[in-house]
């Protein structure tokens, strides 16, 4: 029997199907996304797939609440599965990132479709989902050096 902390949860936007696989999820209807979520330790996983859109987005926003809701640490985001991402998709990712830092969690992006890289790196909004580092290394010297 599997542990209760690795089942996963399927949510879609309402009027769709439940997909099974991921094969499914590639058969999306234009302007639909569908996200499923794992517990995993104080995380949980989201993976979002489809088109991430103002539509989309505002159908997401209860599932994607549930989970930060359902997690101790944060999200993990896994967005490889989308094919399209506008900037009302990225408000969702972005005021979701502000609600769990309320909270005092965190939204990492794990893995990212090249739609969305470049949507974030245009914007310049990368880090904001970068994993807190907990050593920062700075090679440079704290004070000027004499020679």
């Amino acid at each position: 029997m599997q542990h209760p902390s690795h089942q996963a949860r399927t949510r879609t936007a309402p009027g769709l199907s439940c997909p099974r696989g991921h094969a499914a999820a590639k058969h999306l209807p234009p302007g639909r996304a569908v996200t499923s979520y794992a517990t995993s330790g104080d995380r949980v996983r989201v993976t979002v797939r489809g088109e991430l859109d103002l539509v989309s987005g505002n159908r997401l926003r209860g599932p994607l609440g549930e989970a930060l809701t359902a997690s101790t640490g944060g999200l993990d985001l896994d967005l490889s599965g989308l094919t399209f991402c506008d900037c009302a998709g990225l408000t969702v990712l972005l005021e979701l990132r502000l609600r769990a830092l309320s909270r005092g969690k965190t939204v990492v992006i794990q893995h990212s479709s090249p739609t969305t890289d470049r949507l974030l790196r245009l914007l310049g909004a990368q880090d904001l989902f970068s994993p807190p580092q907990s050593h920062r290394q700075d090679p440079r010297p704290l004070t000027p050096s004499r020679t």
